[in-house]
C-alpha cells in the first residue's frame, strides 16, 4: 500500500528541543549527555518507548530486548527513540491483585507522555493488566500510538503431558487436594510449565488481550499469538518502530484507530476465541477514556451467534504455541469477515483496514482453528446476566462452563470474603454438597480491594474426591482468564457498595438461568429491605495512599472498574514548563 501523505505536523517535542534559547540549551544539552548528536534534535520525531520491564514481573522480563527492537526501527525511518518506563504489573507476584494497580500504571503512562518530549508512542505491553493499562494512559492523551505484545511463552510439558499456565495448575490444584498427586509431583510441573520468556501461553487474558490489540488493529499484523522467543516476535517489534514514525508525520492518533467499529471487532473476536471475561472490563475502560460508547450488554448483543472457533486452553485442548503455527488470529478475523461479523474498513495502525492486512490469511490446523461450518463450541460469545441479585449485570463465559449447569437451581453457600472461603473450605463439616451454589462477597473493586481473581472458587475437598470437577460459583469478583468452570463474575452492583450480593445468606435459593440471561435470588423485597437495615459497609483494608484513593473513586465492574476522575480524555497539550 502506497505511503499516506505526511501532513504538516508541529512536534510536540519542538517546544523542548526546538527552542533557540537559554531553555533549548537546556533540554538539549543534558539530553547529549548520552552522545545525542545534534540532527536528532532538527526535526525528527521523538518517539517514546514505554517499557513495562520489571524481574517483578516475569512476563515482561524479556523487554530490554524487545525495546533495542523498537529503537532500531525508529532510528532506521528517521525517527528519535526515548525509553521511559512506568510501573509494571504481574498477576503471578504482585498481591494483592495487580488490577488494583491498573488505573494507578495508567495515570503513570499518561502523564508520562504528557510531561515529556514525545510525538509518538510504542506500548510494550505484556502481563494482562500492562496491556489495558497503557492503552488507556496513552488514551487519555490521545498520540499516535502501537501496541507490541511481549508474546506467550512456548507451551508447557511434563511427562508427555501439554501444560498451560493457571489452567493446569487449577486442574493439579484439585488432584492434589483430592490426594491424586503428590507434592514431589506438583513441585516438578512447576518447573516444566513455565520453561520460556514471555506471558500464559493459555488463551489467559494476557493472549486475549494481545488478541484485542491486533483485532482492534492498534497492534500489528500477527501480534496475538507469535511465541516470545520466536523471531519474529522481534520483527513485529522492529516495524512497529518504523511505523510509528509515519504515524506522527501522517497525524494518525490513537482517536483515528480506536473507533467504536474497531471496538465492535474486537467484541466479536473476543467470543470467536473463548477469551478472559477480563477482556470486558478493561475494553469498557479504553472506551470510556475514549469517549466511545461501550456498554455491558454490547458484548452479549454483539457476541450472541458467534461461535467459539478455537480448541484452545481453559475451553480446549490446545496452546498459543499451536494457535500460532495454524495460522494465528488473522485466521479468525478472516472467518469473522466472511461471516458478515467484522467492519471491514476498520483502519489499522500498519496503515492498512482490518479486511487487508486478514482476507488471504490461511488456516493450517483445523483441529486448532476449527471452521465457522463445525466450530469448537456454538454460540458462546459472554452472556451478560441480570435479576434482583445483579441490577447492573453480571457475566459468565459459556465457552468455559459446563453444560449441564447454565440452567440451574441451589441452596447457598456464602462466604463473606476470601478470608471466610478458606477458613471454611478446610472445616470438613462444612454442610455443602455439588448442587450448591457458592457465594463469594467483597471481592469486588472496593472490596477486596482491586477486583482480585478469586471467583473460580475451589471446590470443597470432599467434593473433590468425589469426583465433582465443578458448580456454580458467583461473586463480585474476576477469574483468571486461564480459570474454567460455571462461574458468575462481576456481579455489580458489589457486595461492599452495598449491592444485593451483600444481603444474600447461606440457605436462601438461587436460581440461574443462562440461556434466559437471568439471575435470581429466591427471597422477597420484604425480607432483603429488612438485612438491609442491618448492613454495614465492611472497613478497607488499608486506608492511606493509593489505596484510599482507589477506594474512593473507583466505578463498578460494568462501568470498567476506572477511577472515575480518569473517565475521559484530556489530549497532547503540552503543559508550562517553570522557565
Amino acid at each position: 500500500m502506497a505511503k499516506k501523505t505526511e501532513k504538516k505536523i508541529k512536534l510536540r517535542s519542538a517546544e523542548w528541543f526546538g527552542r533557540q534559547d537559554e531553555y533549548g540549551f537546556i533540554y538539549r544539552s543534558w539530553t547529549k549527555n548520552r552522545g545525542i548528536p545534534q540532527d536528532q534534535f532538527e526535526g525528527k520525531p521523538v518517539i517514546g518507548i514505554c517499557n513495562t520491564f520489571s524481574e517483578t514481573t516475569p512476563c515482561n522480563s524479556h523487554f530490554r530486548g524487545l525495546a533495542e527492537q523498537v529503537k532500531m526501527g525508529v532510528l532506521e525511518n528517521g525517527g528519535f527513540p526515548l525509553e521511559f518506563p512506568v510501573m509494571s504489573l504481574g498477576e503471578s507476584l504482585l498481591r494483592p491483585t495487580a488490577m488494583l494497580y491498573r488505573n494507578l500504571a495508567s495515570m503513570d503512562v499518561e502523564e508520562s507522555i504528557r510531561g515529556n518530549p514525545i510525538d509518538g508512542v510504542i506500548l510494550l505491553v505484556g502481563c494482562d493488566k500492562t496491556t489495558p493499562a497503557l492503552l488507556m494512559g496513552a488514551a487519555s492523551v490521545d498520540v499516535p500510538a502501537i501496541a507490541v505484545s511481549g508474546g506467550p511463552m512456548l507451551n508447557g510439558r511434563y511427562k508427555g503431558q501439554t501444560l498451560g499456565s493457571g489452567t493446569s495448575v487449577w486442574q493439579m490444584r484439585e488432584d492434589l487436594y483430592a490426594g491424586r498427586m503428590k507434592l514431589a509431583e506438583f513441585h516438578e510441573a512447576e518447573a516444566c510449565t513455565h520453561r520460556s520468556h514471555g506471558h500464559c501461553m493459555t488463551m489467559g487474558t494476557a493472549s486475549t488481550m494481545a488478541s484485542m490489540v491486533e483485532a482492534l488493529g492498534i497492534g500489528m499484523p500477527g501480534n496475538a499469538a507469535y511465541p516470545a522467543v520466536d523471531a519474529r516476535r522481534n520483527l513485529i517489534a522492529r516495524d512497529a518502530g518504523r511505523r510509528i514514525v509515519d504515524l506522527v508525520k501522517e497525524g494518525v492518533k490513537i482517536t483515528d484507530i480506536l473507533t467504536r467499529p474497531a471496538f465492535e471487532n474486537a467484541i466479536r473476536t473476543l467470543a470467536a476465541i473463548g477469551g478472559s471475561t477480563n477482556a470486558v472490563v478493561h475494553l469498557i475502560a479504553i472506551a470510556k477514556r475514549l469517549g466511545v460508547k461501550l456498554e455491558l450488554d454490547d458484548f452479549d448483543d454483539l457476541g450472541r451467534g458467534v461461535h467459539t472457533l478455537l480448541d484452545l486452553m481453559p475451553s480446549g485442548r490446545f496452546l498459543m504455541e499451536d494457535f500460532c503455527y495454524a495460522g494465528g488470529l488473522p485466521v479468525v478475523l478472516r472467518t469473522l469477515g466472511e461471516e458478515g461479523l467484522l467492519h471491514k474498513k476498520a483502519m489499522t495502525v500498519n496503515g492498512k483496514t482490518i479486511w487487508e492486512n486478514n482476507k488471504k490469511a490461511e488456516c493450517y490446523n483445523k483441529e486448532v482453528i476449527t471452521e465457522w461450518k463445525k466450530p469448537f463450541k456454538k454460540n458462546t460469545g459472554i452472556a451478560v446476566l441480570r435479576g434482583n441479585l445483579a441490577p447492573d449485570g453480571a457475566i459468565i463465559k459459556p465457552s468455559a462452563a459446563t453444560p449441564k449447569l447454565m440452567k440451574h437451581k441451589g441452596r447457598a453457600i456464602v462466604f463473606e470474603n476470601f478470608e471466610d472461603l478458606h477458613k471454611k473450605l478446610n472445616d470438613p463439616k462444612l454442610d455443602i454438597d455439588e448442587n450448591s451454589v457458592m457465594v463469594l462477597k467483597n471481592c469486588g473493586p472496593k472490596g477486596y480491594p482491586g477486583f482480585a481473581e478469586v471467583g473460580n472458587m475451589p471446590l470443597h475437598p470432599k467434593l473433590s474426591k468425589k469426583g465433582i470437577t465443578d458448580m456454580v460459583r458467583i461473586s463480585d469478583a474476576r477469574m483468571s482468564g486461564t480459570a474454567y468452570g460455571t462461574v458468575v463474575l462481576h456481579v455489580a452492583p458489589e457486595a461492599a457498595a452495598g449491592g444485593p450480593l451483600a444481603l444474600v445468606k447461606t440457605g436462601d435459593m438461587i436460581e440461574l438461568d443462562v440461556e434466559k440471561r437471568r439471575l435470581h435470588l429466591d427471597v422477597s423485597e420484604e425480607e432483603l429491605a429488612k438485612r438491609r437495615a442491618k448492613w454495614k459497609a465492611p472497613k478497607p483494608a488499608l486506608d492511606r495512599g493509593y489505596w484510599k484513593l482507589y477506594i474512593g473513586h473507583v466505578n463498578q465492574a460494568n462501568e470498567g472498574a476506572d477511577l472515575d476522575f480518569l473517565v475521559g480524555k484530556s489530549g497532547a497539550f503540552v503543559p508550562r514548563d517553570n522557565h
